[in-house]
């Protein structure tokens, strides 16, 4: 391997030994684990949830966990060449040698790096093929709530939170090896299913109607149940992971330290699927976050601390979290960064917080929807008003540039709803300039495509087709021009309509969509989710050429809007969302009608809490951050405990 790296492009993304990585002996474990996040590594290093499973497995004695990353084409090309197969980064062991292959699937646009790497790996493309010599190929994240699309190359799919689950799958692993392997490796996926948490596409049977659609999803074997059910880890407290995050080796997306502050939203953004299928909401406590902020600089060096989730924000004591961070670390040059915020949960003193250690960077938001209406009808509770006395606020106390996050092709929305963005854009600048006095106010709006996404009450919504995207888009940005005294400080980012469509193609697809994901890749698909390497025109002619002969197409799956009483690809895997209730706000979405948010209100029905025996848990505690005094060569904080408030 060693003389292939100087002929690739940033070769150090291959070499392993992070900070915080671990190196376990393979001979002193029992249970072997290859995590993968399949992108590139500068992607795949700084997830949070790949990182956490890494840490939570080799704490484990007689656990190994080893991560890989997809490979670039050029280094691709040369292990084909010289017969390397596909790799971890700690050890640079091959993956076909593992017991378990987990892969994080934040995005489906990653499903033909999958191939990629299990052929790289020499590890049967479709799980008929696999015996009991090749490892469990184990789908996770956002994705695997509808992993039909690549049900043939799964063994088995885990939905929702890993932390518990892991363990778990380690647990029957070591048993079933301890036992001598009894009935090989259908045995173990048997294990695995019939606890009901793990999903094994093989024992259930999927038949179809005349009409294109599934008919019915049944279980094969007796000892599998009808339905598969998501993990939620409920104490957030007791998982206060990683504590020790990794330090990317080369250029990452981010150069931060993260911690998770709290998990799942009820906000209700139709639109959303992660705010859907994490619900409950889970918060940490403030002093959990405290410890977990110190112990992550003490263990990386990192400058800048992330407070992640869906909604930062929305945290009960974010007040309290930022004032007491941005205390306890002023004078180090630490900084604090939230995501985009909320328009109703961002207020002055959050944003002083947070820019106090750190540079005054730009601020945030995510209006969606261009107008009122079309705001209504995704559940986005934010009216241009707030947003402009918000952003005044924010320009009057020194802040110059806002970003505004869109989205186009949203259901019902017409030309007017998009055009809209131009004139809030166009208020904004006006809004700055007299806040601020001054004229170098910027804007930036950066618009993506919609796609509708499993366990959202946008499940059954027709998808817009990539044209009428693409005019809007145009007619937006002649908008945006046509005051040139005001159209120069604004920016104006999006994506073609294009990607969006393949990405709903896989998002809502069912199993016959594996001959179209394996014939993309064999005909040179890699790495989709990056404009360089996507063909539209592959996607859009292997769609055809397997689809068509089945009786189905490319806009069968994509523009058609479904009909309540479909079975849908995904009917049988439990994100503890009532269907019925999904339904009932999808003819809300239609009519324009609100939602309001059940963390602050009653219990609306959704599901979630009793299905998954569940409930919101949530502050405040009144509990305080106590100071600590920054001591020692080059570290921020000290080593003492943080104190209990």
């Amino acid at each position: 391997m060693e003389p292939l790296l100087p002929r690739v492009s940033k070769p150090v993304q291959y070499v392993g030994g992070e900070l915080n990585s671990t190196a376990k002996d393979w001979d002193d474990t029992s249970v072997r684990w290859c995590l993968m996040y399949p992108d590139a590594y500068e992607v795949g290093l700084p997830n949070q949830g790949v990182m956490i499973l890494y840490e939570i497995l080799n704490e484990q004695p007689d656990v190994l966990a080893e991560r890989t990353y997809s490979v670039w084409p050029d280094l691709e090309a040369l292990m084909r060449e010289h017969g390397i197969p596909q790799f971890t980064v700690d050890n640079h062991r091959p993956v076909g040698a593992f017991d378990v292959l987990g892969v994080s699937f934040a995005t489906e646009l990653g499903y033909t790096n999958l191939l990629s790497a299990l052929d790289l790996a020499g590890i049967p493309l479709h799980a008929a093929d696999r015996t009991d010599e090749h490892p469990v190929v184990l789908a996770g994240g956002h994705a695997a709530f509808n992993p039909e699309p690549i049900a043939d190359f799964l063994d088995a799919a885990v939905l929702g939170d890993g932390e518990e689950a892991v363990l778990e799958v380690t647990e029957a692993i070591r048993k079933w090896k301890a036992e001598g392997e009894p009935g090989g490796r259908d045995e173990l996926l048997l294990r695995l299913a019939e606890s009901g948490g793990v999903y094994v596409p093989k024992f259930y049977d999927v038949s179809y109607g005349a009409d294109g659609a599934i008919e019915s999803v049944v279980p094969n074997d007796e000892r599998v149940p009808y339905r598969v059910f998501k993990r939620t880890t409920m104490e957030l407290d007791d998982w206060p992971y990683p504590k020790k995050p990794l330090v990317p080796l080369a250029e990452s997306v981010h150069e931060r330290m993260s911690v998770e502050i709290f998990r799942g939203c009820t906000r209700g953004c139709r639109f959303c699927q992660a705010g859907m299928i994490t619900r409950p909401v889970r918060e940490r406590s403030i002093e959990g976050i405290g410890e977990m902020v110190q112990r992550g600089l003490e263990a990386t060096g990192f400058e800048e601390v992330g407070l992640l989730s869906l909604s930062s924000a929305d945290h009960s004591e974010i007040a309290d979290i930022t004032k007491g961070l941005a205390d306890r670390y002023e004078g180090t040059g630490t900084g604090l960064s939230l995501p985009s915020t909320r328009v109703d949960a961002f207020n002055i003193d959050l944003a002083n917080e947070l820019s106090r250690n750190g540079r005054r960077s730009g601020l945030t938001f995510a209006p969606e929807g261009g107008s009122e209406r079309i705001r209504r009808v995704i559940n986005k509770m934010v009216s241009e008003k707030d947003l402009i006395r918000t952003v005044s606020a924010a320009f009057a106390n020194g802040w110059r540039q806002v970003k505004l996050y869109f989205m186009c092709g949203l259901p019902t929305e017409t030309d007017e709803d998009v055009l809209q963005i131009a004139e809030m854009a166009k208020e904004v600048i006006r809004a700055g300039r007299a806040a601020s006095g001054r004229k170098d106010i910027r804007c930036t709006i950066s618009i993506g495509g919609f796609v509708p996404k499993p366990h959202t009450p946008f499940q059954w919504a027709s998808q817009c087709d990539p044209d009428t995207v693409d005019e809007r888009l145009r007619k937006l940005r002649q908008a945006v021009n046509s005051d040139r005294g005001l159209g120069r400080n604004i920016g104006m980012r999006y994506h073609d309509g294009k990607p969006s469509l393949v990405e709903g193609l896989l998002s809502r697809g069912d199993r016959r969509l594996g001959r179209v994901i394996e014939r993309v890749w064999r005909e040179g698909g890699r790495f989709d989710g990056w404009n360089e390497h996507f063909s539209y025109q592959r996607w859009v002619d292997c769609a055809q050429a397997e689809l068509v002969p089945l009786g189905v197409d490319l806009d069968w799956f994509t523009t058609r809007e479904r009909h309540e009483g479909e079975v849908l690809p995904w009917d049988h895997l439990d994100s503890g969302l009532d269907k019925e209730w999904l339904w009932a706000d999808w003819q809300d979405a239609l009519e324009a009608r609100e939602q309001d948010d059940c963390r602050w209100t009653p219990c609306f029905d959704c599901g979630v809490c009793p299905t998954m025996g569940t409930d919101i848990e949530v502050g405040p505690s009144g509990r305080k951050l106590l100071p600590i005094s920054p001591v020692g060569q080059g570290s921020p904080v000290t080593n003492q405990a943080f104190s209990q408030g």
